[in-house]
């Protein structure tokens, strides 16, 4: 966003450059790298379509997890309770998915659902 722009200024400015954009409802943003996990949490996510060339723009609260194989992820209550409320379990279930699911947020959350 262009500081002091109006947002729909912005909109069709967009649209004359052949852009489109699209909120994404996002709980969590996971980016795995060979050694860390990088988690944004209460993204901002917006899919830009610009000349059929897709990208992602996102912002939010910034963890950073190192990765190590023989160590299990650290689970913490946040993520607990996020997968608890997105799956619509108990804070028990949601652990048990977290760890079986090393930690990943929305790996836990499709096991549950399915």
């Amino acid at each position: 966003m262009i500081p002091g722009m109006n947002p729909r200024d912005m909109q069709k400015a967009m649209k004359k450059l052949g852009m489109k954009q699209v909120d994404i409802d996002a709980i969590a943003v996971v980016i795995r790298t060979e050694n860390e996990d990088i988690i944004i949490r209460n993204p901002s996510v917006q899919k830009i379509n610009m000349m059929g060339q897709i990208s992602y723009q996102i912002s939010g609260e910034e963890e950073v997890r190192r990765l190590e194989e023989e160590e299990e992820p650290v689970i913490s209550d946040e993520d607990i309770a996020t997968v608890s409320e997105q799956a619509n379990v108990s804070k028990d279930k949601a652990l048990k998915a977290l760890q079986e699911n090393k930690g990943d947020l929305a790996a836990a959350i499709i096991s549950l659902q399915g």
